[in-house]
């Protein structure tokens, strides 16, 4: 879907301007977008497999919902409103704590599009069963949970076992230790 979307600067700051989502990637305009990576009690974190209809890194996994802020839409309401479109879950602001924020410059699809994005990171507890999220089909392919563990050793093997985005590496060991960390307390 190309909605509009709000520019803003190399350094993150708003410009006043909004462009449809295609343009700023056609143009490698600056723009914001959210990621929500939910977790369980046990230890778990939620994967998403992107649909095969992706155009960027179609059936690899990553980050549980991510997305688009709508042009005049807060961070809050973008991590909410993605999350009830990508997976059928409802949160609420008191369950997502931000945890950072993470430039995103990559070219892809020989040069025709320029993804400059900043990724504002959440994390939240999930506390359905994974039978319960509903999978949008235009967007996800499939939802899995795994264990901490098991992330770290996906992620250890990721240039040979075509799971993550390999270029991504640093930002998957700090959500992991981010979230283990949150646990632990």
């Amino acid at each position: 879907m190309d909605e509009y979307i709000d520019i803003v600067t190399k350094k993150g700051q708003p410009t006043g301007k909004s462009a449809l989502k295609s343009e700023a990637h056609k143009n490698g305009w600056y723009h914001n977008t959210i990621h929500l990576w939910l977790f369980t009690k046990k230890g778990e974190i939620l994967l998403q497999q992107r649909s095969h209809k992706k155009a960027i890194f179609p059936l690899l996994w990553d980050v549980s919902v991510a997305g688009h802020i709508d042009a005049g839409e807060s961070f809050i309401e973008a991590a909410l409103r993605e999350t009830k479109e990508e997976i059928g879950l409802h949160l609420k602001p008191k369950n997502l704590k931000k945890i950072g924020v993470f430039l995103h410059e990559t070219c892809y699809n020989d040069g025709s599009i320029q993804d400059n994005e900043f990724h504002n990171v959440y994390i939240s507890e999930l506390n359905v069963k994974l039978n319960q999220l509903t999978p949008q089909e235009a967007e996800v392919e499939a939802l899995k949970l795994v264990s901490f563990n098991q992330f770290k050793q996906l992620l250890k093997h990721s240039k040979t076992n075509n799971h993550f985005v390999t270029t991504n590496t640093s930002y998957y060991t700090f959500v992991h230790n981010t979230i283990q960390n949150q646990l632990n307390q």
